[in-house]
């Protein structure tokens, strides 16, 4: 199913509180990440906040709506966001590492992932990774799954 359609479907069951919403897959494991969302164990994700404004695009914020998708481009569940804090990557915490559901939900393990992750997305748009770099960390909740 399509972004479109998926998003379609939703909007019929009258709980969409916008027309608006937005479509991307995970990280470089789409498919392992968008699972753990359907189990319900991650309900967090983070990204590079330097990235937004390289890309001309808004930093996410509570209440917007993304239709997840898989490595394929098909859709897998709609979520909604229900926090959206920006910090220094040094200063995210073990509750938000857990919430990402991955490994074994350590801060250790999260910040070894994430900084590896992070140092190269933000090389390949020619910026650096510090322990000060700002990270947009956002917590959702399902809304809708087919």
């Amino acid at each position: 199913m399509t972004d479109r359609e998926m998003w379609l479907r939703f909007t019929k069951t009258g709980r969409a509180r916008t027309n608006e919403y937005e479509s991307w897959s995970f990280g470089d494991a789409p498919d392992k990440l968008a699972a753990l969302v359907l189990e319900g164990r991650k309900t967090a994700t983070a990204s590079a906040y330097d990235l937004y404004a390289y890309d001309n695009e808004d930093i996410p914020k509570v209440g917007d709506y993304s239709v997840i998708l898989d490595s394929a481009d098909q859709a897998v569940c709609i979520i909604v966001n229900t926090d959206v804090r920006v910090v220094p990557f040094r200063d995210v915490d073990e509750s938000h590492a857990r919430a990402e559901g991955e490994g074994d939900l350590s801060l250790a393990l999260w910040r070894e992932v994430h900084e590896s992750f992070f140092r190269k997305e933000l090389s390949d748009a020619r910026m650096e990774f510090t322990e000060d770099s700002l990270i947009v960390l956002e917590r959702f909740d399902v809304v809708f799954r087919p």
